[in-house]
């Protein structure tokens, strides 16, 4: 028994040495597991620690003493308009965008030419392309200011390119349904993006000049034949079909009015800057879309209250479009709550980055608003044989654009 004792002593010794091992290394090795990883931290999280350095403190302290103490009048309107969260905000901005639009379908007449509308388009052209160039794709790389403090911004490379890739995904949605729609028609679709042409003649034109026709000649007949001019002139001429290619285009309409929606809530999730902005760039889109889809349908054969009625189905959209947002938003900023206490360095956003579901609609809008003011340039850029006048007009033309984006630029202030 006496030859084991020195084994068993030894094999004592060696797991005693294994077990201290193994406590120094897990004591040394805490420290380093429990302290948070920069990495983990999100660009707000990066903001309020710089915000406790004295120099930031400083520079934060001289700015707000050279801030105006009175607020723009513009920032003083919006606040009024929107005075609330950004979830009603978001709802109050719809209802403007939609209602307004519809009510001045009421002072429009039947035989509105969709052609005559081309200035209107151009100071919307303006404003899109000015809320997008101005508010939109700077927001969505840089964020917006809520106070005069100095903020951080972080140049990640990979969330740039995540950002600028929604960007065209919102331009190639939009590249997507109108093509779509095109094929559906067979060529013959026309949103409201880009209208037909005073030379179109609608069918309630053509039947009412042949009817005319007709009734001179039956009034031209001799007593012989009165019979036959009274049973003419007593039949009431039948109602217009109604195109199916105008119910396409009340379709395509609800599905715009939801994107609309879906941008109005990710504009003020962003900021109530931002939000001011797009609700304005889309009423100044709205007022001649709604009217040139007012015109289509009249001459697809609905009567005016009829077309009338339609518009305010399709503003529905906006709406459904407005409370899909707001879903997203709020289970972004839900998401990213219960992801802010993991300390396990990876990061807590989508694609490897801090981005949220939240995050993206912002340029997908901008890549949208991109879309529509592109392509409602072909009308613009339309011209006739008269040079005189197409001069004349084309100066109207640049000179509403340039103010609806001049618009957009002192909503910046």
């Amino acid at each position: 028994m006496a030859h084991r004792n020195p084994r068993l002593r030894l094999l004592l010794l060696l797991a005693a040495a294994v077990a201290l091992a193994a406590t120094v290394f897990a004591k040394d090795s805490k420290p380093v597991n429990s302290a948070p990883s920069l990495l983990s931290l999100t660009t707000a999280e990066l903001d309020e620690k710089l915000q406790e350095c004295p120099f930031v403190q400083d520079l934060n302290h001289e700015r707000l003493a050279a801030q105006e103490e009175t607020s723009s009048l513009m920032k003083r309107i919006f606040a009024i308009m929107f005075p609330a969260g950004p979830a009603i905000n978001s709802l109050l901005a719809t209802a403007y965008i939609s209602g307004p639009p519809n009510f001045i379908l009421a002072l429009c007449p039947e035989n509105i030419d969709p052609s005559s509308l081309s200035v209107m388009v151009a100071f919307a052209i303006g404003g899109l392309l000015g809320d997008t160039l101005l508010h939109l794709i700077p927001q969505t790389f840089m964020g917006e200011p809520h106070d005069a403090r100095a903020h951080f911004v972080l140049n990640d490379p990979d969330r740039n390119a995540i950002l600028g890739l929604f960007i065209f995904i919102g331009f190639l949605t939009f590249v997507i349904m109108d093509k779509t729609l095109r094929i559906i028609t067979g060529g013959s679709h026309e949103h409201g993006h880009s209208h037909p042409h005073s030379h179109d003649i609608t069918p309630s034109a053509k039947s009412s000049g042949h009817t005319s026709g007709n009734t001179d000649n039956l009034k031209s007949r001799k007593k012989g034949t009165s019979k036959t001019t009274d049973v003419a002139e007593k039949e009431e001429p039948a109602a217009p079909e109604i195109k199916p290619s105008s119910i396409l285009n009340l379709v395509s309409d609800f599905t715009h009015n939801i994107t609309d929606g879906l941008a109005m809530s990710g504009a003020f999730y962003s900021g109530p800057t931002v939000g001011a902005g797009v609700c304005i760039a889309v009423m100044l889109h709205e007022i001649p879309h709604e009217i040139g889809d007012f015109a289509l349908l009249i001459q697809g054969g609905f009567t005016k209250w009829q077309a009338m009625g339609a518009q305010f189905i399709t503003a529905l959209g906006a709406f459904t479009g407005t409370i899909i947002g707001i879903a997203i938003q709020e289970f972004s900023k839900r998401g990213d709550s219960l992801a802010s206490g993991a300390v396990d360095g990876a990061a807590r956003g989508l694609f490897g980055t801090d981005l949220t579901a939240g995050d993206l609609v912002l340029p997908w809008t901008a890549g949208t608003f991109l879309y529509v003011g592109f392509s409602s340039l072909p009308e613009i850029l339309e011209t006739g044989k008269n040079r005189r006048e197409e001069i004349r007009k084309s100066l109207t033309q640049l000179m509403a654009m340039a103010a609806g984006f001049a618009v957009m630029f002192f909503i910046s202030d």
